[in-house]
């Protein structure tokens, strides 16, 4: 596998060796292992998948405190624009994004460590995007900015939003706490 460290310290961009045949192609999406060799090491305890229609903008979500999550991101059937913005006090990219296209074609992941806003806007008919969570699930730590906050101006390459209420009614990016630090 190759991994690239992005613009923004912390991100980065993984692609798996993909072995493609007559019959499809085969890949890891994931060996501790080499991930460990890599000096890519997270502890994963929970995997989720979401299925979204063409349109659909999930994020920008982040959890805080003990249940902070980084995040291993991938699709696996049809294409989405992944971002990630930094939300971490004094670094010098401090509310500034990074987008990649994640698509069953290329087979990108996206390492998000805890200290970003997450979010994917669904470019294709559907979606169905996966990603390993070094952090469960928790409700009372869960936290959202606006999509469309003018102040971080992402491009999320698709005209007609489709969004959760909880989405709706996100912080704007001025408002957020000062829950990580660089």
């Amino acid at each position: 596998m190759t991994v690239t460290q992005t613009n923004i310290d912390g991100l980065l961009v993984i692609e798996p060796y993909v072995f493609p045949d007559e019959r499809g192609y085969f890949f890891e999406s994931y060996s501790l292992e080499k991930y460990q060799n890599s000096n890519v090491d997270f502890n994963f305890v929970q995997d989720n998948i979401s299925k979204s229609k063409k349109g659909t903008i999930r994020g920008l979500h982040y959890q805080v405190g003990k249940n902070a999550q980084g995040k291993l991101c991938q699709v696996i059937v049809g294409n989405a624009l992944d971002v990630a913005v930094d939300i971490r006090f004094n670094s010098p990219t401090f509310g500034k994004h990074f987008s990649v296209e994640l698509s069953e074609q290329n087979h990108k992941q996206l390492w998000i460590p805890p200290g970003f806003a997450h979010g994917f806007a669904v470019l294709s008919d559907e979606v169905v995007f996966h990603y390993k969570c070094t952090a469960y699930y928790s409700r009372p730590d869960e936290r959202s900015i606006r999509f469309n906050d003018p102040e971080l101006n992402i491009d999320w390459k698709t005209g007609n939003h489709i969004l959760s209420e909880k989405d709706l009614v996100g912080k704007f990016f001025k408002e957020i706490d000062r829950d990580f630090f660089y």
